[in-house]
């Protein structure tokens, strides 16, 4: 139970226009701040979704100082850190400045060894441009990012391979992928082949 004069705290990274810390909060009824560089998204965020303990900001995780020294339970984000290939243990170090003492990290990230995900991020420049791809994304590797993360001094590391539903899967065909993927995810060996990759660790 969270203590009355310091709640738990959740900051979602890269929140968009708002729909996953939208559900965070209204799931775990957490206090809970979404984070984006883009001004737009954020507006829309704050005319879209309104509740007691949610609110929505423009900053810049990498300059831990723009949150005024808040530190938060959970950070969270979805497909962000992907973004950071080049700069990414800076980033780990940063993210785990904004934690409160054993707070969480939980990410979900595309995957390298996924064939999708290796074409439109490691092939040619065609399939990135395709894609839409920034010049810094890479798809990530479960074994890359269980380094930087013990060198960025996290603890209790758990990285799984997870989801087999790639963007712009049929409507009628998700429930029947998240189904078989549910199912995949715990063969060895061909889960590898997971779009995704589910990352947790502790400060």
């Amino acid at each position: 139970m969270d203590d009355a004069n310091n709640p738990s705290e959740i900051l979602e990274i890269g929140c968009g226009t708002g729909e996953l810390s939208f559900m965070l909060a209204t799931k775990t009824q957490k206090k809970v701040l979404g984070t984006d560089l883009c001004v737009p998204f954020i507006a829309e965020a704050k005319n879209r979704y309104k509740l007691p303990n949610l609110s929505y900001i423009v900053v810049d995780f990498n300059f831990p100082e723009q949150l005024a020294e808040r530190k938060f339970d959970y950070i969270v984000g979805n497909g962000i850190l992907h973004h950071l290939y080049c700069n990414i243990d800076k980033a780990l170090i940063n993210i785990k400045k904004l934690l409160k003492p054993n707070g969480k990290i939980v990410f979900l990230e595309p995957n390298l060894y996924n064939p999708y995900c290796y074409l439109i991020f490691h092939t040619t420049s065609f399939f990135r441009k395709w894609a839409r791809l920034e010049p810094g994304e890479m798809a990530l590797t479960k074994g890359e990012m269980q380094k930087v993360l013990q060198i960025a001094g996290y603890q209790s590391i758990k990285i799984e391979y997870k989801d087999f539903l790639l963007p712009d899967t049929p409507a009628f065909l998700v429930n029947p992928i998240i189904a078989l993927g549910s199912v995949l995810e715990r063969i060895p060996i061909i889960n590898y082949l997971s779009q995704s990759i589910f990352i947790s660790a502790k400060k």
